[in-house]
């Protein structure tokens, strides 16, 4: 098989490549260090140019004003973001987008989608996505309420506790994983304004503002909640998929600065990097970041539609690659940030200096992604129900 990228992919990283150029990378104070100093908002001006070089609309169809790429377009985006710690929340709003596009009803997406390629919509969605629960541990419920529903048919009802939600307080609207009371899965896409939706405040690991957002029999339309079998499944796993392009973009751009410092500092008048030690553990990290990068492109691909489906090309169910990218990315992100801590020596502590931001965002990406121990289990189950060969 060709698993060359696309001239229409590569052109995708090409424009993200310029608009990321002139990013300095995100420099929000540690909240151990600024007694709980927080972001307010995204880079609301980096949003506006991502929206001007269209790639906000990269992963809509032509009919919303997008360019039809799919989730490996998505994951090149997102590695160049990455690789400067955009703060911009490009995973959430356009895996969301992707997945009512795919699934929802077509006067969801008329409403929302083109909204969103233009950047005049936010959107977001809850953080277990990106590690995965049972339908039965969804902190949410949906039941059905026919007598609410907004001219559209039976309406639904949400109760339930959602934490660590990203943007929430920026975004327009948020996607919220639920069950019914038959144990299906489910998202609804409500409006942060809904009568019964509150925010809490609580902070992440990189000082950046999640939610706690409690939903107090919130009314939605019919249309409003994504019940299509496997929606919040593909979902799911599409977020995983993109915070593993986000590991990958992170730990590629720690170790391109631990290679410029350890190649120009010096020692007993040679450079550093040209010590056996040295190179060795940078070694190391480089197929570290190879093993992310390949497992990584084997998810996003089982996620891309091959005509008309998704999910064909290989001896387990899609969720079987995304719990192998999920594993190196985890620990792999984690790996490379701790040595180029240790080979910066005292200089990758200084707050002056970008690294200690990488750091936190790579235990952030390693926090969000679940442990790798969880992932490997499920891989395990996975294969004892679909023995190989």
């Amino acid at each position: 098989m060709d698993f060359t990228f696309t001239e229409e992919q590569q052109a995708a990283v090409q424009a993200a490549k310029a608009v990321f150029s002139g990013v300095a990378p995100d420099g929000v104070p540690s909240p151990a260090l600024t007694r709980g100093a927080v972001a307010e908002e995204f880079d609301r001006p980096l949003w506006a140019k991502l929206a001007d070089s269209d790639l906000l609309s990269l992963v809509l169809s032509p009919q919303h004003g997008g360019a039809g790429l799919d989730p490996i377009a998505l994951c090149l985006v997102l590695r160049e973001s990455a690789k400067v710690l955009a703060r911009v929340p490009l995973l959430e709003t356009s895996a969301v987008a992707m997945a009512v596009e795919r699934y929802g009803r077509a006067e969801l997406s008329e409403e929302i989608l083109s909204p969103v390629g233009r950047g005049h919509l936010v959107l977001t969605v809850g953080a277990n996505g990106r590690t995965g629960h049972d339908p039965a541990e969804l902190a949410v419920t949906a039941r059905p309420d026919p007598g609410h529903g907004g001219g559209e048919g039976a309406g639904w009802v949400l109760d339930g506790v959602q934490t660590g939600v990203p943007w929430a307080q920026s975004a327009d609207r948020i996607a919220v994983p639920a069950h019914t009371g038959d144990g299906r899965a489910v998202f609804a896409v409500v409006p942060r304004g809904r009568e019964g939706l509150t925010l809490g405040e609580q902070i992440s690991t990189t000082g950046e503002r999640l939610a706690e957002v409690s939903l107090d029999s919130v009314q939605i339309g019919s249309r409003e909640l994504i019940d299509a079998d496997g929606a919040w499944e593909w979902l799911r796993q599409l977020l995983a998929t993109g915070t593993c392009a986000l590991a990958l973009g992170l730990g590629e751009g720690v170790l391109a600065m631990t290679s410029e410092y350890t190649g120009k500092r010096e020692q007993f008048g040679f450079p550093v990097a040209t010590f056996q030690a040295v190179a060795v553990q940078a070694a190391d990290r480089y197929i570290d970041l190879r093993a992310m990068e390949a497992t990584l492109w084997q998810a996003a691909w089982r996620l891309t539609p091959v005509q008309g489906s998704a999910g064909v090309g290989g001896p387990l169910p899609v969720s079987g690659d995304v719990a192998v990218a999920k594993v190196w990315a985890s620990e792999g992100v984690r790996r490379v940030v701790q040595t180029a801590q240790h080979l910066h020596g005292g200089f990758g502590a200084d707050t002056d200096y970008p690294l200690h931001r990488y750091h936190a965002w790579a235990k952030q990406l390693e926090l969000s992604l679940g442990p790798a121990a969880a992932h490997e289990e499920a891989l395990g189950d996975l294969l004892a129900a679909h023995p190989l060969g």
